[in-house]
């Protein structure tokens, strides 16, 4: 079956990118394992064999379908990152944009190539995925750090729940947020507030067997249980229940992406 490991950025991209995520799998002939994604409200710079390319902002949960042998490596981009691939990021959501990267693709390609030692060759691939995006992306300027800092307050900040909540914490307008929000992810903040709670109500319903969906509601801010089922069924195509049912019957989705 399909492993997936997730790594820090190393300190020299620590402004640029958030973690590092590698999925390696070697499935026999005929078989295929389908991989749920809920990805962050962020754009992922993916190496693969083959090819990079630039995955979108996603406004959803998606899938994808694997075969035989392969791998990635994937870079979640923070905000201040972003313009250097993509001028408008809204125009790549739910999109995967392929880019002409060849010496990137050649550096990560050749670390995991390395002999049977998926530490060893993951650690490998993202220092040299790190010292690509150092020495290839400038110092990003004021506004790049402040659009890092409006997703951190986002992400880390269960009492945001609102534009102006994460205003008031930047001590912005909630227009320049929106801004913020338009020019370095290419999704509104009030969409970045939302699937954060979403993803930290999938969590709980795949960690926590036996809590109910009204604590989790109550928990997370939703009015009440009812919300948050339709929230849940908006972006994910299924219930909270199926969603549990379906993880303990095929191991957990993947939400680090």
């Amino acid at each position: 079956m399909p492993t997936f490991a997730r790594l820090p950025a190393p300190d020299s991209v620590a402004q640029l990118v958030r973690w590092f995520w590698i999925p390696e799998w070697c499935l026999p002939a005929g078989q295929t394992s389908r991989q749920q994604l809920i990805a962050f409200p962020a754009c992922n710079l993916v190496v693969e064999p083959a090819v990079v390319g630039l995955a979108g902002p996603t406004t959803g949960s998606s899938y994808r379908e694997l075969t035989g042998t392969g791998w990635a490596v994937g870079a979640l981009l923070r905000p201040a990152a972003v313009p250097h691939f993509a001028t408008a990021p809204a125009v790549l959501r739910d999109r995967y944009q392929l880019l002409d990267l060849p010496v990137l693709r050649e550096r990560v390609g050749r670390a995991m190539l390395e002999p049977d030692d998926p530490p060893a060759r993951h650690r490998q691939a993202v220092d040299a995925f790190a010292t690509w995006l150092s020495d290839t992306v400038p110092p990003p300027p004021h506004e790049a750090l402040l659009a890092n800092r409006m997703a951190d307050v986002i992400d880390a900040d269960p009492t945001v729940r609102t534009v102006e909540d994460v205003a008031r914490h930047l001590r912005l307008s909630a227009r320049s947020v929106q801004r913020l929000a338009a020019r370095f992810i290419g999704l509104p903040p009030a969409a970045m507030i939302r699937r954060r709670r979403l993803q930290e109500a999938a969590q709980r319903l795949r960690d926590d067997p036996e809590t109910t969906l009204a604590d989790v509601a109550a928990d997370l801010g939703y009015s009440d249980h009812a919300h948050l089922a339709n929230e849940f069924r908006s972006v994910l195509g299924l219930t909270p229940g199926a969603y549990r049912r379906r993880t303990d019957a095929a191991g957990s989705p993947r939400v680090e992406l």
